[in-house]
């Protein structure tokens, strides 16, 4: 067995290598760039190096640095995680030449499977079925529209190298093919440093069906059955299960072989994962990603394995651990990733810090994270925050079971996909099963967005009320102990008046609910707070662990107040409070300058206009890169432009202006 092992990686695929090797009693070594020099897998790991700047092109992505920190530290062995260099067949061959062991894949299978043109022509040969498109070397526009008239609309345009959704469009007609081909280009060669694209033809209504294949270096080969990743946005998976729903045993079985025929055929040594299109009876080759894959964990769920531990055997020399008749399938499992990204804003990544960060456990429940409480989501980085893995006996148990656990997960500092998650869980759709790769994106957001945030009743509002209350408390106490007499009357905070009752007012808007509600809190004498709303009202007080005492009895709600707002988790969903406090309340003018300002930080990868130009609504402006995702500017209304400020390649911050524009 490998003694020490390198992740050349971070976040959560680095977290979870790491806890399976310390498992396993190996020494682990993480790497880390300026940006994650206090991040959750540098604290874990036994060992640390830096290895460059916050750009994953000065630091994860530059292997020399990586090779020379595992031989520094005595590693014996480099595991890639997923991204970043797993699947960079150049990574691989300098481990090899540097005398250390490459967890994953030989050199030639990367490069096989690596350009998806490529290993399309090797299926073929193999007999493994393949989507009819377009494989060529020619990338001229002439070649690729006569391609795609050949093969008929719908097509999809796709990177031949990388994966991710990165580099891909659907286009429907002719007349939109070169504007998809330029910005699939640009997307690839910005991804994975590679422009090259293949066009196939798009299968709308089809599912995403995956089989995680695994083979030694002794001709061993098994395959640990499928994953359903159907439920995808702009071709990013949002949820994976495991087994496909209504999967039959002949349709598992003839799709597991094709896989280990598929690994076979480039002498696959390690985890892969061979990804299909199902439609009706009949699947096809889309690609084989030669790593392991973010969506591991459901496998792991129902065949009760440890990937990461057969990596590291395989890659030690060991055979598999179970043979295929020995591989069974138990409950069933689903993963959901949850993004910082805003649904009701077309999901912008969004940055900031983790103000207040709570992960659901219990039975069944799996967390896989890179973050902690406090730490901050940046521009740098793939914006996900944690997978959130259920297992249950059944489909219908695991649904109910990652229903209860998206409720109890609690995120405060920034927007995420949480409620879209719920929404989608509790949809009809997903829960009978089956649903194509489209069908997220064809869905409309209910009326008012994504955002599920239920109206506040007496108990909440008390809830809400008891955080403010004592974090003016805190801040009174902070107050007193800087001035020169920290025990003087004015910073008590109870309420106290000479003649008659005292209270402390707390004053809300309830964006969900009825508009402006009252709290008016009174200090008890034994302790606690009564709150008086309206014509009602409760005693109020907070308990030793998570929730608040109401009337004496315990109630799970947790309210977080930051900033001007209040957020407040309870079992039937969350609820947003806007504090309104007089004092703070200024006139920011009538905003009604013309100025288009950045959504997050990015860099502009294009400008599609220049000062006096005219433009119509809608009208692309300029398109800003961040968190790997292409993001359009795009014109308010009808106008013109005054002045264009970027230019091609400037990196700018959020709030800051990119076009003056004036309407009319």
């Amino acid at each position: 067995m490998i003694r020490s092992l390198l992740i050349a990686n971070r976040g959560e695929i680095a977290c979870r290598v790491i806890r399976t090797a310390k498992r396993l009693g190996v020494r682990t070594v993480a790497v880390h760039s300026d940006a994650d020099a206090n991040a959750m897998h540098v604290t874990l790991a036994d060992e640390a190096v830096r290895i460059g700047a916050a750009p994953a092109g000065e630091s994860y992505l530059v292997k020399e640095r990586i090779v020379a920190a595992a031989l520094a530290t005595g590693a014996e062995a480099i595991h890639p995680g997923y991204g970043f260099l797993s699947e960079n067949a150049g990574f691989a061959d300098a481990i090899a030449e540097a005398g250390l062991v490459f967890v994953g894949p030989p050199a030639d299978a990367i490069r096989a499977m690596g350009s998806k043109s490529a290993a399309k022509a090797l299926m073929q040969k193999a007999g493994v079925p393949l989507v009819p498109g377009y494989h060529g070397a020619k990338q001229d526009m002439a070649t690729l529209q006569a391609a795609a008239d050949r093969i008929g609309y719908p097509v999809l345009v796709k990177a031949s190298a990388g994966g991710g959704g990165k580099g891909m469009r659907v286009v429907s007609k002719a007349a939109d093919l070169a504007a998809a081909v330029e910005g699939a280009k640009r997307e690839a060669k910005s991804s994975f440093g590679d422009p090259h694209l293949m066009l196939e033809k798009y299968l709308p209504k089809a599912r995403h069906v995956e089989v995680q294949v695994f083979c030694d270096t002794l001709d061993g080969a098994v395959y640990l059955f499928e994953r359903d990743c159907s439920v995808q946005r702009r071709h990013q998976k949002v949820f994976e299960e495991a087994p496909a729903p209504g999967m039959k045993p002949d349709l598992r079985a003839r799709m597991g072989e094709a896989a280990v025929a598929a690994a076979k055929a480039v002498g696959y040594v390690g985890a892969g994962t061979v990804e299909f299109l199902l439609a009706g009876k009949e699947f096809y080759f889309i690609e084989m990603n030669t790593r392991l894959q973010v969506e591991h964990p459901v496998t792991e769920a129902i065949t009760g394995t440890d990937l990461v531990e057969w990596q590291l055997r395989v890659a030690s020399g060991e055979p598999l651990p179970m043979r295929q008749d020995e591989l069974s399938i138990d409950g069933h499992a689903i993963e959901v990733r949850l993004y910082a990204e805003d649904p009701d804003k077309g999901f912008l990544p969004q940055t900031g810090t983790l103000r207040h960060l709570v992960f659901p456990e219990g039975p069944g429940v799996r967390i896989d994270t890179g973050v902690r409480q406090g730490d901050a989501v940046g521009v740098h980085y793939d914006p996900m925050i944690a997978k959130i893995i259920v297992r249950g006996a059944d489909r219908a148990e695991a649904c109910d079971r990652l229903s209860d656990a998206l409720k109890a997960t609690q995120v405060v500092g920034l927007e995420t996909n949480l409620d879209l998650l719920l929404g989608v869980l509790d949809g009809g759709p997903f829960r009978k099963g089956g649903v194509d790769t489209g069908w997220l994106d064809r869905v409309k957001a209910p009326k008012g967005g994504w955002r599920r945030l239920r109206p506040a009743d007496d108990e909440t509002l008390a809830a809400a009320a008891l955080a403010v209350v004592e974090a003016r408390g805190r801040a009174a106490c902070g107050r007193a102990a800087r001035s020169g007499d920290r025990f003087s009357p004015w910073f008590h905070t109870d309420g106290w008046r000479l003649n008659g009752a005292g209270y402390q007012e707390v004053k809300f808007h309830d964006p969900a609910g009825d508009g402006d509600r009252v709290v008016h809190m009174h200090a008890k004498a034994g302790g606690g707070w009564r709150a008086d709303i309206g014509d009602g009202g409760c005693d109020v007080s907070r308990t030793d662990g998570t929730g608040v005492l109401i009337d004496g009895r315990r109630r799970p709600v947790h309210a977080v107040l930051l900033g001007g707002n209040v957020t407040v988790f309870t079992p039937d969903g969350r609820l947003k409070l806007d504090l309104i406090d007089p004092a703070a309340e200024t006139d920011d003018g009538d905003g009604s300058g013309g100025g288009l300002t950045a959504p997050m930080p990015g860099r502009v990868t294009a400008v599609f206009v220049k000062s006096g130009d005219k433009v119509k609504r809608g009208q692309p402006l300029l398109i800003l890169e961040a968190m790997k995702m292409e993001h359009t500017i795009a014109a308010p209304a009808e106008g013109h432009v005054v002045e264009i400020r970027p230019a091609v390649g400037d990196q700018v911050e959020e709030g800051t202006t990119l076009v003056s524009f004036e309407a009319g």
